[in-house]
This record gives C-alpha cells, sequence and structure tokens, in this order.
C-alpha cells in the first residue's frame, strides 16, 4: 500500500506532482539499496567449497562427483544468482511504470488468492481412496476351554481394567501416569504435549479382551482431542510404533475410520524427519515446524539403526490405506542404502550418520539401539504374505552373523546373546534383548538350510536364560541387564541395572514359545511374572516400576508405562487364550505390540513398488 504524507496544520495540501515524485523517489531509494546488497553479497561471498554444503543432496553423497565443464556447480551457481538479479530488477522496473491503480489491483489480488490457499487449508484432508479390507480373523473371545486357565486369564483382565481406570481417573488426556502420586506424566519422547500416549496404546488391548466400554471412551478422546498440530518435538521412532502402530490396529480391529484418518494425519507430519542428505530420518521431529534433529548423546549426531529400522511395517500400511507411494518409497530407500554399506564382521552397527551416510562408533546389539531392526526385517517378510524375499534373506543374513559373533554359552550352560564394543564382546545381555527368543521361534519356518529346529531351539534356551535372570531376584521379575562373568550368570550387577519397568519382552517370548511347542512351563512361567507384578508393582493408583528386584521392599519409579497396557498386559491375556485370539497366519505385532493384518495383496502392487516375487 503506498505511504501516506501527513501535512502539519494550517499548510496548504503538497501539489500532487511532489507526491508522485516523493513516491517514485522513495521506490527508487529502496532498489538501489536492494541491487547493492544483492551485488555485494555476490562479489564478498567466500568461494571455499566447505561452505556451499547448504546444497547438498542426495546424489552429493552417495553418487561420486563429476566435474562439468566451465567450473560445474560453481558455475551454474554464479550464472543462477546473476538471473536472480536481473529478474528482479526487470520486476522492479516494471513496478515503477504502474499508476497507482494498478498497483492497488495488484494488491487486491494477492490478497485474495491468499484467501483462497486458506480456504482450501481448511476444507480438511483429502477423503482416503477405498481400498479393501484385509483379512480379519480371530479379534474377540478366545477363551480356554480349562477353568484354571480361563481364572488366570480373567486375573490379567482385571490388571488391564485397574491399570486403566487408574489412567482414567487421575492422568486423563496426559501421555502417562504417575501412579502414587496419582497425577499425569510425560517423558521427551513425547515433546511437551498431552497427547493421551496411554489411551492410543492400550486401545487395543481393550479391543482384544472385550472391555468395550472403555475401548468407547477412548475412542471419543481421540475424535475430540487428539490433535497433532501441536508445537512439540517428538521421537519419529516410538510416536511410530506407539500411535501410528496403535491407531492402525484400532482401525482393523474395530473398523472404526477416526483411527486410519488420525494415522494418516500424524503419518505427514512425520514425513518431514526424512529431509535428510541420505534419506536416513532424523530422530525427532516438530509436529508444528517440520524440523528435525537427532539426539545428542548417539555418536556425534547420528542416527539410531532400532529407530530409523523400525519404520517399515506401519509405513507399508499407510501406503496401502493411502495410495501414497511415499511412506513405502521412504522404507525401501532405507533398505537399498543399508544394503549398499559395508558391514563389519556382518554385523549392523547401531549408529548411522544421516548427513553423511557412514557408520558412527562400530557397536552392535541385539538389545537397545538395535533390536527392531532385525524384528522388522522378519515381520515385512511375514507382513507381506511371504512374498517380500529380499526381507527374507537380510534377516536370515543378519541372524547368521549375530549366532557367530554375538551368541555364546555361559560356564553354567546358560545361552546368552552379547554386545559387540569396540572389537570385542561384552557378555552383558539387556532385558530388550529377551525379545530375540520370541523372534527367533517366529522366524524358525522358513529359516535357510533346513535350520527351522535349531531356531526354534535356540528361541527355547533365550527363553530359560530370561527366566533364569527373574527367578535369582528375591522379586521374581527380572533386571534391566545382567552378566555373564566372574563367577555371577544372569544377574545384574550395577545398581542402575536392576530396576525393573514393567517391560514385555520375557513375557513376549513365553507367549511365541507357547505358540509354537505348547510347552506348559511358559504359562506357568508366565504366571510366576504376572503374580510377581501384581504382589509388588500394584498400588491403588495403578501399577509402577520397582528400582531394585533383587531388594525385599524396593521403591517404586512412579511410572505406569503406556507400553505395560500395550504389551505386558496383552501377552499375558494371549498366553493364557486359545490359539484362535489373533492367530500369527493372519496377524503381525509391531513392536509395541500392535496387530497389522497380514497384507495377502496377491497380483495387487502397492503404489512405488515393484511387483513382488515369491
Amino acid at each position: 500500500r503506498p505511504v501516506a504524507l501527513v501535512n502539519p496544520p494550517n499548510h496548504p495540501p503538497l501539489p500532487k506532482a511532489t507526491l508522485r515524485l516523493s513516491e517514485k523517489f522513495i521506490l527508487l531509494l529502496i532498489l538501489s539499496a536492494f541491487i547493492t546488497l544483492c551485488f555485494g553479497a555476490f562479489f564478498f561471498l567466500p568461494d571455499n567449497s566447505k561452505h556451499k554444503r547448504f546444497d547438498l543432496g542426495l546424489e552429493d553423497v552417495l553418487i561420486p562427483h563429476i566435474d562439468s565443464p566451465k567450473g560445474g556447480k560453481h558455475e551454474s551457481l554464479r550464472d543462477k544468482i546473476r538471473a536472480d538479479h536481473e529478474r528482479a530488477l526487470q520486476e522492479a522496473k516494471e513496478k515503477l511504470r504502474k499508476s497507482r491503480e494498478e498497483l492497488q489491483a495488484e494488491i487486491q489480488t494477492e490478497k485474495s488468492k491468499v484467501v483462497e490457499d486458506l480456504k482450501k487449508k481448511d476444507t480438511g484432508p483429502k477423503p482416503l481412496p477405498p481400498v479393501p479390507m484385509p483379512q480379519v480373523v480371530g479379534v474377540s473371545d478366545g477363551e480356554p476351554p480349562e477353568p484354571d486357565v480361563k481364572e488366570k486369564r480373567d486375573k490379567i483382565r482385571e490388571m488391564m481394567k485397574h491399570a486403566w481406570d487408574s489412567y482414567r481417573q487421575y492422568g486423563w488426556g496426559h501421555n502417562e501416569l504417575k501412579p502414587l502420586a496419582k497425577k499425569g506424566h510425560s517423558t521427551n519422547i513425547f515433546g511437551n504435549s498431552q497427547m493421551g500416549a496411554t489411551i492410543v496404546d492400550a486401545l487395543d488391548t481393550l479391543y482384544i479382551m472385550g472391555l468395550h466400554e472403555e475401548f468407547k471412551d477412548g475412542q471419543e478422546w481421540i475424535e475430540q482431542n487428539l490433535d497433532f498440530g501441536v508445537n512439540a518435538e517428538v521421537s519419529v521412532f516410538e510416536v511410530n510404533i506407539r500411535f501410528i502402530g496403535g491407531l492402525l490396529a484400532a482401525y482393523y480391529l474395530s473398523g472404526q475410520e477416526v483411527f486410519k484418518l488420525k494415522a494418516v494425519q500424524l503419518a505427514e507430519k512425520l514425513l518431514p524427519a526424512f529431509n535428510t542428505p541420505t534419506g536416513i530420518p532424523w530422530a525427532m521431529v516438530n509436529l508444528k515446524s517440520g524440523v528435525g534433529r537427532n539426539w545428542g548423546w548417539a555418536s556425534a549426531g547420528s542416527s539410531i539403526l532400532a529407530e530409523f529400522g523400525t519404520l517399515h511395517m506401519e509405513f507399508v500400511h499407510l501406503t496401502y490405506l493411502t495410495g501414497n507411494p511415499a511412506y513405502y518409497q521412504k522404507v525401501m530407500h532405507i533398505r537399498k542404502l543399508l544394503a549398499k554399506m559395508d558391514r563389519p564382521n556382518g554385523l549392523y552397527p547401531n549408529y548411522l550418520n544421516p548427513r553423511t551416510g557412514r557408520w558412527g562408533q562400530h557397536h552392535t546389539s541385539v538389545g537397545g539401539l538395535g533390536d527392531s531392526f532385525y524384528e522388522y526385517l522378519l515381520k515385512a517378510w511375514l507382513m507381506s504374505d511371504k512374498t517380500d524375499t529380499e526381507a527374507r534373506k537380510t534377516y536370515d543374513d543378519a541372524i547368521e552373523a549375530i549366532e557367530r559373533h554375538l551368541i555364546r554359552k555361559s560356564n553354567g550352560g546358560l545361552t546368552f546373546i552379547g554386545e559387540w564394543k569396540n572389537g570385542h564382546l561384552e557378555r552383558k545381555m539387556g532385558h530388550l534383548t529377551c525379545f530375540a527368543g520370541g523372534m527367533f521361534a517366529l522366524g524358525a519356518d522358513g529359516s535357510p538350510d533346513d535350520k527351522a529346529g535349531h531356531y526354534l531351539q535356540l528361541g527355547a534356551e533365550i527363553a530359560h536364560t530370561c527366566h533364569e535372570s527373574y527367578d535369582r531376584t528375591v522379586l521374581k521379575l527380572g533386571p534391566e541387564a545382567f552378566k555373564f562373568d566372574s563367577g555371577l550368570e544372569a544377574v545384574a550387577v550395577r545398581q542402575n541395572e536392576k530396576y525393573y519397568i514393567l517391560r514385555p519382552e520375557v513375557i513376549e517370548t513365553y507367549w511365541y514359545m507357547w505358540r509354537f511347542t505348547h510347552d506348559p512351563k511358559y504359562r506357568q512361567w508366565g504366571w510366576e511374572a504376572a503374580q510377581a507384578i501384581d504382589k509388588y508393582c500394584r498400588v491403588s493408583g495403578g501399577f509402577s516400576g520397582v528400582k531394585d528386584v533383587y531388594s525385599s521392599n524396593p521403591t517404586y519409579d512412579d511410572v505406569q508405562q503406556s507400553f505395560f497396557l500395550a504389551e505386558t498386559l496383552k501377552y499375558l491375556y494371549l498366553l493364557f487364550s486359545s490359539d484362535n485370539l489373533i492367530p500369527l497366519e493372519n496377524w503381525v505385532f509391531n513392536t509395541e505390540a500392535h496387530p497389522l493384518p497380514v497384507l495377502h495383496l496377491g497380483n495387487i502392487t502397492l503404489p512405488g513398488s515393484e511387483p513382488a516375487q515369491r
């Protein structure tokens, strides 16, 4: 809008010619300052190549440079700046030739365009294309025929109801619950916002247990309150496995469209995390701004294998449901990039720099930082109706290297999975690693060289070791990590490794081993763990972790983790249910125990993918 000149009182109005002259003089001053600034920036910008990384694209990292004639990129950058300057100068000249009325008309046109754009945005998301619902089998009931087993299952349901009712009363809408303080709780993985993580994480467990009133309460909260437009920096991995996984599972189990729509809205907010030079996503992303970054502690700004490697299941389903190939392409790009990289001893290090595409420190683990990467290779194959043979081959090769370098037997005969650090094996196993017993059993069928029996046996040995880690404590609950040296086996040594935070991995392995063997000891071990949780972790306001499993009078950590409702109680309930509840032929669990259906795609090809080959 042109500047209005205000006359002093008692002075005659300025002539129109003076007014026009003043306007043109001001515009010329602004224009000359702009041109001076641009040409100054052009001639005095440093010409050092190390300052030119702002133009870094994927090809700069992964494809060798080929110099183009006449100075290559540097010459083309100068040409681009010159062209931009000339275009800006021409536009300014044209503006000066226009009358005041023409300028006002242009401004009005621009305003109208902005208003129209805002209206388009306010109309909400585009409707999703109709796609055939995958075969949904065995989503309820599963009542066991044996009365004593049914009694145990009913007890697990009662524990779930206590955990949910406590959260409903004291922490509703918060991410998690402080059951002793009886108030809401959150951690930095969810940013600073109240996103109702426990509600989303618990929905499918409520549905499977037949707690439909509670499920309906959770659905209503999600419809009315779950908002992803918040200014919150969240963990891409945690939000994917808990929120997107939880919402997709709730959709497939119940058929309620709201869960699918919310999952897609959130997924769109995670996509900017992939805007890195290599396409390996940042660990964290701001849901509002889309700005990503990595954890400060992770090997010089690296991304973490278990985080960027645990997106495949959910993202394949997102592409299936939306028709948008971006999700599938993002995860397949990660797989292809990893396939090209050298792997020390055939092992995948836990850290990868998203800027350079190089490994960070050579630390390999099947526990924290590595675990679910291997799990998702196997489950990608299972979820594809065993058509994704590339995923299966990658899994088999990785497990072979793990068995050769990380799996050992202790002096007392316990099979354990150690961690590879700086060229040597650390004889320590984490509670998180105990999921691997179930993974080996799940992957036994389809193993190369008729090794199915071998891997089922390996799963049984890991289950036994992890049970020993529980059995050798006072509370009969397992520590966070345990060692196999200095005469101590399956026992925590450090004080900061003696806690139990309601983790599910040992019970998860019991359930898989039960499904594949029906050996009654797995139900017995699961019941021991359930009784210990109910005795030592239950408080009036929910369930809490404990700080020392070797103490007969432990202190509480005062957190009811959302994964306790999503995983621990779900796996216990399934352990005491019949096999026709969530049958493994039709469902694959994500790493947060959210069941997603096998995609029997047949001849259908996912958008952006190559046709699958058996």
